[in-house]
């Protein structure tokens, strides 16, 4: 029984998270009503209140899914025996950015990054800084992997290029959230114009 308990709670969680998405997008993050998630979702709102405080912790829960399922993607691309540096950061670079709007919009995307910054010290801003920290060690986890591979210089710092490739990554995704106009294709081609001058430096 204690199985079928907590495949209930995982399927009306995630009837709550798909509901919420659609409505996101659908209407807005502003204009969203939890009345009309919890309707969408077949719970009560009661039910809803269980799952999540407020609308922020649900885009949180968005966020957090989102960046988990990139996360796992980009652990087995790490394996991959690259041969060029700039191939292996347009690679992973790209997993990133081809999964961003599968469940948020560019307009969800603007809220969390508001949310995070206005409020630092709130559970949502630290969860967000956490996912962040996480995409980026895997980035310098990529670059230490060409490194012992023998592709990237032994004398380079792994952790201080990947935090800066990636850093890039997020400053040109921000770019990327305010330009309703500027495609995925375009944001990738950008970043990797803006690569290609360091993977020289450092490929052996």
């Amino acid at each position: 029984m204690t199985g079928l308990r907590a495949q209930k709670k995982a399927d009306k969680n995630r009837r709550i998270l798909a509901a919420a998405t659609s409505l996101f997008r659908d209407v807005g993050y502003d204009s969203a009503r939890i009345e009309d998630i919890a309707d969408m979702a077949g719970v009560s709102v009661g039910t809803f209140y269980n799952y999540y405080k407020n609308k922020g912790d649900m885009l949180m829960a968005t966020v957090s899914m989102e960046v988990e399922e990139v996360l796992t993607s980009g652990a087995t691309l790490i394996a991959h025996n690259h041969l060029d540096v700039g191939r292996a950061f347009a690679d992973l670079i790209g997993k990133y950015y081809d999964h961003s709007l599968t469940y948020l919009s560019k307009e969800m995307w603007r809220t969390a990054m508001s949310l995070s910054i206005a409020q630092p010290d709130s559970p949502f801003s630290k969860r967000y800084t956490a996912l962040d920290h996480r995409l980026s060690k895997q980035v310098c986890d990529l670059v230490r992997n060409l490194q012992t591979r023998g592709i990237v210089r032994k004398d380079v710092d792994c952790d201080a290029v990947g935090e800066m490739v990636f850093n890039n990554v997020n400053m040109m995704f921000i770019e990327f959230v305010k330009d309703e106009e500027l495609d995925i294709a375009g944001l990738k081609s950008a970043v990797a114009r803006q690569n290609a001058p360091l993977a020289s430096l450092i490929t052996v």
